[in-house]
């Protein structure tokens, strides 16, 4: 990303909600995004992941420029290139497990790799559970689907918006191991936003957004220094709201 901004909005109204973001995250790479509420965390993601298209500046996956792409360039970068995993899950509850982690390959119409479905239901722990619908699962395991079904394709990265948000905390720590193995045995690359700072100190690092730009950075860190982070840098806000 390279001076990416992302206005709403017109004149006296205008919402600043990015405001020049420069950064460059590697392959292979688990990042975490944080921030408090109105930070741009959300704008951030949605203008990385070809989403929302910024006001200015541009966005490269790889060596692509997305920035001036198309919605029909965008979505098959999008189907081909990509990986989501949401807070809801978002899995069809009319298709079986292995249907809804092959979906991503049926919709940009290349052959469906049963074996690939296979090996990554194994991977997080649903071995045998392809024939089953999502509705038969926990929350926690509808969880491991999506996770699945967002690194079928192979993608270049994988954008997961509060992906244990819905989830008990054990169950959290669980698909974080998960999404920790993604990156060190299969080289995904993740961009993870999250408001909790135990689910952030599996990213190898943490980006801290405020106002619309990065505040700061942290390497891989305990929740303890997160949550402290985060706290200092929302310090200002509430003791200016306080007063």
């Amino acid at each position: 990303m390279r001076g990416v901004r992302r206005e709403y909005g017109r004149g006296a109204a205008t919402v600043h909600a990015l405001r020049g973001i420069d950064l460059s995250l590697p392959r292979g790479s688990f990042t975490a995004v944080m921030g408090p509420s109105g930070s741009g965390k959300s704008t951030f993601l949605q203008c990385a992941a070809g989403l929302d298209v910024p006001t200015a500046g541009s966005v490269r996956l790889g060596g692509t420029e997305i920035t001036g792409m198309n919605e029909n360039e965008l979505t098959e970068l999008r189907r081909s290139r990509l990986g989501f995993v949401f807070q809801a899950f978002n899995l069809l509850p009319s298709l079986t497990v292995e249907q809804n982690v092959l979906l991503p390959m049926r919709l940009a119409g290349g052959r469906q790799d049963r074996a690939r479905a296979e090996d990554l239901l194994a991977r997080v722990g649903l071995e045998g559970k392809g024939r089953r619908r999502p509705a038969e699962l926990s929350g926690g395991q509808q969880q491991r689907v999506a996770i699945a079904r967002a690194l079928v394709t192979r993608p270049d990265v994988v954008f997961a918006d509060e992906p244990t948000g819905a989830l008990d905390t054990t169950t959290a720590a669980e698909v974080l191991g998960l999404l920790r193995s993604a990156v060190d045995s299969l080289g995904a690359t993740i961009v993870m936003v999250t408001h909790d700072p135990a689910a952030a100190a599996s990213a190898d690092q943490v980006l801290f957004l405020a106002d619309g730009l990065i505040a700061d950075r942290l390497p891989r860190s305990s929740a303890a220094t997160i949550a402290a982070r985060m706290t200092a840098l929302t310090a200002p806000a509430y003791a200016g709201a306080a007063a």
